[in-house]
Parts: structure tokens; C-alpha cells; sequence
């Protein structure tokens, strides 16, 4: 419980710093590039699950992986939304469509998110009775 805790936070804490999109003429953008309040809770609850970990507070170590989930989730949800309101003075549906695709995801929103599915299967280790 412990190891795969401080594993999964870990892997987290490394996908944050790698690229998770890349925008054509800037180069590519890790959580802090994005948004760094977004970055900033996310990096709490890293140390949430570290913290969790460390305690043996299996409560607390699947809380840090739901909540890794649901701030990626917000956070996609925000660069697609902001890339189409970037490009809305563009009077052409298909040429919004066109410079918004430019904006590509990159592969940092897989390692955090294996990091999150490693912190959300912690369970209870198995006490053995010996008779």
C-alpha cells in the first residue's frame, strides 16, 4: 500500500512536467505552462497522496487519484474550450475548427493518469492469521 502510494504520486508528479500539448509556433506546454493555479492544486494533491502514504490513509491516497482524474478532466475540458474561444473573431466555422485543431495533446496526460489509476487501486493489505 505504501510503495504503490509513494509510485503512483511519484509517476503524477512526473507526467505534471511533461508535455501535455503543444501549440504550434510556442512548443510545448506542461501543467505550469497551462495554468498555474491548475498546476498549483494539482500538485497538492500529489502531496496529498504522498501524504497518504506515508500515513497508511487509504481514504486519503484513492481521494488524491479521483481528484488527479476529475482536475485533468476540467483542465481538457478548459484548453478546448479556450483554443475555440481564441480563434471565435475568425467569422467561419470551418477555419475556427481548422486553427483550434492545431492545438494538440501530447502524451503527459497518460503518465498522469496511470499515476492516478496506480493511486486509485490501492487497497488494505491482507492480514494472515496463523493458528
Amino acid at each position: 500500500m505504501r510503495t504503490q502510494g509513494i509510485i503512483g504520486s511519484a509517476i503524477m508528479a512526473v507526467g505534471g512536467m511533461s508535455p501535455l500539448m503543444h501549440i504550434p509556433i510556442v512548443g510545448n506546454w506542461n501543467y505550469f505552462d497551462v495554468d498555474q493555479r491548475l498546476a498549483i492544486a494539482f500538485y497538492v494533491l500529489v502531496l496529498v497522496g504522498l501524504t497518504g502514504s506515508f500515513a497508511k490513509k487509504i481514504g486519503l491516497i484513492r481521494f488524491a487519484g479521483w481528484g488527479a482524474v476529475v482536475l485533468v478532466l476540467i483542465t481538457l475540458a478548459g484548453i478546448y474550450l479556450k483554443a475555440h474561444d481564441s480563434f471565435s473573431f475568425l467569422h467561419f466555422k470551418k477555419l475556427v475548427n481548422l486553427a483550434a485543431g492545431l492545438v494538440k495533446y501530447k502524451w503527459g496526460w497518460y503518465v498522469i493518469l496511470a499515476g492516478a489509476f496506480i493511486l486509485i487501486t490501492v487497497r488494505k493489505p491482507k492480514v494472515v492469521r496463523v493458528t
